[in-house]
């Protein structure tokens, strides 16, 4: 395997996994990190200093800045967009220890359109709404919507919404709050009937 480059697009580092497609008009800078099997689409953007894990979609048009990481298998929709400084002046130059980071975990999706203020965590399997802006952390399996994003319900491993009961009608799996407070988890019978 290795890494495909559209004639058109542009990748500069040197630390891109096999089977990445880089597709025409992105741009990956030297010293982004990105992972095996990830799809960065037409027109996005991955700056030096930006992790992508494995198995990253990248839509059209999103722009992913320093001091972002992604885990594996996250979603970023079509012209979404992170920030990395909360106190952006033209005037006045910053080293990277003044720019925030921000971790999106794994499974997580983020919709078009939608903005990712700096300095956030969001969990894994979240579901992020189109057009969204996210100012703070996002639970584990957390759909939030709006501007700011708030808490709208809970999201499957799969997608779908939950239920009430916090099971998923399409795929069955099953969930409990995790003991930290922090989002969902597989429930307890859920995990065991996997075995």
């Amino acid at each position: 395997m290795s890494v495909f480059v559209h004639p058109k697009g542009l990748c500069e580092s040197d630390q891109v996994g096999d089977g990445t497609r880089v597709w025409a008009f992105a741009h990956v800078l030297p010293g982004a990190r990105i992972g095996r099997d990830c799809n960065i689409c037409d027109g996005a953007f991955v700056e030096d200093g930006a992790v992508l894990g494995d198995r990253v979609t990248v839509k059209n048009g999103t722009l992913v800045f320093s001091g972002v990481t992604c885990e594996d298998e996250v979603f970023l929709g079509p012209n979404m967009l992170f920030t990395n400084d909360l106190r952006p002046r033209a005037a006045i130059r910053k080293g990277p220890e003044a720019l925030l980071s921000t971790t999106v975990r794994r499974g997580a999706t983020l919709g078009a359109g939608a903005v990712v203020v700096c300095g956030v965590e969001i969990g894994e399997h979240a579901f992020v709404a189109a057009g969204a802006v996210v100012t703070k952390d996002v639970p584990a399996h957390s759909f939030v919507a709006g501007n700011p994003a708030r808490h709208k319900g809970w999201a499957c491993v799969c997608g779908e919404k939950l239920t009430d009961e916090l099971s998923c009608p399409d795929c069955a799996a099953e969930y409990e709050p995790s003991p930290d407070g922090r989002g969902l988890r597989a429930s307890a019978k859920e995990s065991v009937a996997q075995r």
